[in-house]
């Protein structure tokens, strides 16, 4: 059976995009003609690859399982290519990378712009969200991602603070009406502003002095999906509302400004910080490999 590799290519491209204007702006072709190239990838190989709506593009099972082998080994051709043609000048090309919302920004504002302007032809494409996402089968070069949600099979470089705090606090005008708790445990007497994972449970708050560990269920008037609803958590806490629990370095504007008070500072639990993650199984492409290098560096 002979397949025309550049429709292959194509095929993981609308499959990635979600749709062929997507494709068609991302290639520069038209979405007619990935249509056409789309239908005839799958008359040849007598089977349905793709599913279509009026709107959206969304791989079968047959497809999903020729974009799980066929992606990294596209990945892998264009880096090869890039690598040949990078090893005669600058690093060039794009480098795509999928961050939780924390990392876009608390880490990578100190880093991209320096990035950028010592790789002026490289682009960098960043997607964050916090829901787990198969970095290669959705188009990404590397990702970041804290260490307990690494792959085992994922090489990790520490990139940004290698140690972070969680911290909990509330406006003046809140602890005025409530009191400061003296206790985690106090907490459930008060107004907590939680966050819900994607996956559907409440985050817990944790807290730690010393030996003593402590894991409190947040119960409050209000509840936001992790994620860029956060700010609306931080919002509520500054206008009086109740008690927020995020990372120290996200509050941190605010507890200097006296808008947000600590709450329970000497039990606020600390942990390692982020990592960039990538497979260990392939080449790295040169964007890729310009951004270890540069985060790498000392300075």
């Amino acid at each position: 059976m002979t397949t025309d590799l550049n429709d292959l290519g194509l095929f993981v491209t609308v499959a990635r995009a979600g749709g062929f204007r997507e494709a068609a702006r991302l290639t520069g072709l038209s979405a007619s003609g990935i249509s056409e190239a789309m239908r005839r990838l799958e008359e040849r190989l007598g089977l349905r690859l793709l599913n279509r709506s009026t709107r959206s593009v969304v791989p079968t099972e047959a497809g999903r399982a020729l974009l799980a082998r066929m992606a990294p080994a596209l990945d892998e051709v264009q880096a090869a290519l890039a690598a040949v043609h990078d090893a005669h000048g600058r690093p060039s090309g794009t480098l795509r990378l999928n961050v939780p919302l924390a990392a876009s920004r608390l880490v990578l504002p100190a880093i991209v712009p320096r990035f950028l302007d010592a790789y002026p032809d490289i682009t960098l494409e960043v997607t964050a969200e916090d829901s787990f996402v198969d970095m290669l089968a959705a188009g990404f070069d590397a990702g970041i991602r804290y260490e307990e949600k690494l792959e085992q099979d994922m090489i990790a470089v520490p990139i940004g603070p290698r140690t972070q705090r969680m911290a909990a606090a509330a406006a003046p005008a809140y602890l005025a009406r409530r009191g400061q708790p003296a206790h985690p445990r106090e907490l459930v007497e008060h107004a907590c502003l939680a966050g819900r994972f994607a996956s559907g449970p409440v985050a817990q708050w944790e807290f730690e002095q010393g030996d003593e560990k402590v894991v409190i269920k947040p119960r409050g008037p209000l509840v936001v999906r992790i994620g860029i609803t956060a700010d609306l958590m931080v919002d509520t806490a500054l206008a009086g509302s109740g008690i927020v629990y995020l990372f120290e370095d996200w509050l941190r504007p605010h507890l200097d400004s006296g808008a947000l008070v600590p709450v329970l500072e000497p039990w606020w639990p600390r942990f390692s910080g982020p990592f960039l993650y990538y497979p260990g199984r392939r080449l790295v492409p040169a964007p890729l490999r310009a951004f270890i290098d540069f985060i790498r560096a000392p300075g």
